[in-house]
């Protein structure tokens, strides 16, 4: 295999074996001080014994060839570049491999050493963000978080929607149990309501309840229909950000920290609605702090300069729509949504349902009639019960009068006690 110049050649360097200065020094020594012996001198200059003995008999400062770091040429570098950028697809030993198919035999240590400031170089490009700033009212950015909550003293996964203004930095935050697409959907209809307007566009990432999907011609992000017609009847555009570049929406990705550990940490909770009921309390304390970039309150840029710039909200919302279940009633007479399991008539245990989960109620529907109509909750693993569900699955007797009279011991002459003297008495 033949072998590039430059690349495997060796540059002979000249190394003393032991510096000039250090052979006058052990000279020195023992003329000042004849009585030294040479482990005297090699103990004062760190140096081993033999190595005094040696130049005191007169041996001469030698230097050592020794091979230099061994380097490839330009072209070579040049085109390793070009392929760790392209068929090696970043990996050092398949660029190895691949010049190696070349005719260009290099060592691995040798090829990693030449790709490092480029490497260097690369990680800065791609670490490096310019803070990008928008208009007020120009931009909402989405995203969820998730984190474990105590909540009534179990620990309980809890996913908080959070949206911030792009401008002055407001924040509004949603939980939920989970994070489906109507999810989204009703953290971002609370966020419009919250802030009281409609900003111009709304910045998601490549979420898979969001996005269904890339176009490979033009490199854009088809997103899914339901929260695209949703969108659009709310009259805001959609924007989602470019894969593995979550610094696009950094303004929500730091609103997610903070909400964890600032909103939520330390915190037990009695009951989910005691979280949701803290939430707004803490979005005010938020709004009315200062803002690290901005170095302004959130509630007092908001009023100043976005809060006219919003769009106004439509005077009829469009309707949520929900989202509808299949469901087999199971034995005890319950659906399960989400964990949280929910009564229905117990007439229609192993029939197939429709169950509709609404933001604040279950419906239950048989063969398209409403059999069932529950307060949604969400505490895991609780039964919703409605006693009217299971009216009649129970049949209890009626306890029946004691008869009047002697009993039957009595119609014999004795009665219990007889029998507790027989035994010694009662225990």
């Amino acid at each position: 295999m033949a072998i590039c110049n430059e690349v495997e050649a060796h540059r002979i360097a000249e190394v003393p074996m032991i510096r000039p200065d250090k052979v006058e020094q052990i000279q020195l020594l023992r003329a000042q001080h004849p009585r030294w012996g040479n482990r005297r001198i090699a103990q004062e200059l760190g140096l081993a014994r033999n190595t005094v003995r040696d130049y005191l008999r007169g041996k001469e400062a030698l230097v050592q060839s020794r091979p230099a770091r061994r380097a490839l040429d330009e072209a070579t570098v040049a085109l390793a570049v070009a392929l760790l950028d392209g068929a090696a697809e970043g990996n050092g030993v398949v660029v190895r491999r691949l010049l190696a198919a070349r005719g260009i035999d290099v060592a691995l240590r040798t090829l990693e050493r030449a790709l490092q400031p480029y490497r260097q170089r690369a990680r800065a490009a791609k670490s490096a963000t310019v803070r990008f700033e928008t208009l007020p009212g120009e931009q909402l950015q989405i995203d969820f978080g998730q984190r474990m909550v105590s909540i009534g003293g179990a620990p309980t996964r809890v996913f908080f929607f959070v949206a911030v203004l792009g401008f002055s930095r407001r924040i509004f935050v949603r939980a939920s149990l989970s994070s489906r697409q109507e999810e989204w959907r009703a953290g971002l209809a609370g966020a419009f309501a919250h802030f009281g307007g409609l900003p111009r566009a709304v910045l998601i990432d490549n979420d898979g309840a969001l996005v269904v999907g890339r176009d490979r011609e033009t490199d854009t992000a088809r997103i899914h229909p339901g929260f695209a017609a949703f969108c659009k009847d709310w009259g805001v555009a959609v924007r989602v950000c470019h894969p593995y570049r979550p610094r696009t929406k950094g303004k929500t990705e730091s609103g997610v920290k903070y909400v964890k550990r600032n909103g939520i940490a330390g915190q037990d909770f009695a009951s989910f609605a005691a979280l949701t009921a803290w939430l707004p309390q803490w979005m005010a304390l938020a709004d009315g702090r200062i803002h690290g970039t901005t170095h302004e309150r959130p509630h007092e840029r908001f009023e100043r300069a976005e809060k006219a710039a919003l769009q106004p909200l439509p005077s009829i919302p469009p309707a949520h729509e929900p989202r509808v279940l299949k469901r087999t009633v199971a034995g005890d007479c319950c659906v399960d949504v989400e964990t949280i399991r929910y009564t229905v008539p117990h007439r229609l245990v192993r029939e197939h349902v429709e169950v509709v989960v609404g933001l604040e109620h279950i419906r239950v529907l048989h063969r398209g009639v409403e059999v069932a109509r529950h307060r949604r909750s969400f505490t895991r693993h609780q039964i919703v019960r409605d006693p009217e569900h299971l009216r009649g699955l129970l049949r209890v007797d009626p306890p029946q009068p004691r008869p009047s009279g002697p009993g039957p011991l009595q119609t014999l002459g004795r009665s219990l006690d007889a029998y507790a003297d027989a035994i010694g008495g009662a225990p």
